[in-house]
């Protein structure tokens, strides 16, 4: 095999207690890259479409993570690389994760699979310091390895995938506006009080007993965040407005997807999850911005060969 054609899937991070640990894959929303094994050594970014991102390697998320597996693999051959940008920039449902994800899991196919899914995470990550300012995986992890994720730690790194109970459906509202991952950590802030701790940890614990338990009221009790969502939610208009209107629509529980300005909810099951996103997208209007609407189920499976 010297060609391969991968779709690379958006993905919500953080889900409001799991700050830079917790993800989730999503159904058809998602990239598209084309990644060709070369006789020139080296990574080669031939072709983007659907956004304004720079060609040369060490300026893309996709080319540094690309570098990432090729330097450890050391291949007696290169790689040429298209990204069809479906996700945009900004959004909050991992835009950079899906291109740095694909570029991996593209070339790791085109040698023979050396390197587990897991192992990938890691050269993913690479990529997304690009983005971000920061190596993470929160958003890298769960479109490499679908379903639910845990980053456990990062020193080493060791995440765990957790599958996704059947009835779980995401609803996202992405507004056309561009919050950069960049802007939306830097106002944070760097001390927390103990007592949000202890709120927020109990949450996540919730968060995973309930995934694994399958128990829909306790993932609804548990998607709640003390810490970032209060500093973050400001820059995303009618946030309050929305999430409330999802909660009452039915919704398990709604958040900032990511670093913003996509709004989620979680809900047990598609008839809620529809109503849901009717509910989010009427109050919206009333802001005159410009939005998307997406109804998902979990996707167990992550980046693949299409």
């Amino acid at each position: 095999m010297t060609e391969i054609k991968i779709f690379c899937p958006a993905t919500i991070a953080n889900l409001n207690c799991g700050f830079d640990v917790m993800g989730l894959c999503l159904e058809g929303i998602g990239d598209e890259m084309i990644i060709r094994k070369v006789a020139d050594k080296g990574i080669r970014i031939t072709k983007i479409t659907g956004a304004d991102l720079p060609l040369e390697t060490d300026k893309n998320v996709a080319g540094v993570a690309a570098l990432a597996i090729f330097n450890a693999a050391k291949p007696d051959c290169g790689f040429e690389i298209e990204i069809h940008k479906k996700i945009k920039a900004g959004s909050g449902i991992g835009s950079s994760s899906a291109s740095a994800a694909g570029a991996v899991f593209g070339i790791n196919e085109l040698l023979g699979k050396p390197f587990t899914r897991h192992e990938l995470v890691d050269f993913a990550m690479k990529g997304e310091a690009i983005a971000s300012g920061s190596e993470h995986a929160d958003n890298v992890a769960p479109c490499i390895l679908g379903g639910f994720t845990l980053v456990r730690g990062y020193n080493p790194l060791d995440v765990i995938k957790i599958e996704s109970p059947s009835e779980i459906y995401a609803v996202v509202l992405h507004p056309h506006i561009e919050v950069k991952t960049s802007d939306s950590r830097a106002i944070l802030s760097p001390i927390i009080a103990l007592k949000d701790a202890i709120t927020q940890w109990g949450n996540l614990g919730g968060l995973i007993a309930g995934l694994y338990s399958k128990d829909y009221e306790l993932i609804g009790r548990s998607l709640q965040d003390v810490i970032i969502e209060p500093l973050r939610k400001k820059l995303i208009p009618n946030f309050d407005e929305v999430k409330n209107s999802a909660l009452n629509a039915g919704a398990l529980g709604a958040g900032i997807s990511g670093a913003g300005p996509s709004i989620f909810a979680l809900c047990k099951g598609q008839a809620i999850a529809e109503k849901v996103a009717f509910a989010m997208s009427s109050n919206y209007l009333d802001t005159g911005i410009p939005f998307d609407m997406h109804v998902s189920r979990v996707n167990d499976e992550g980046v693949k060969k299409i």
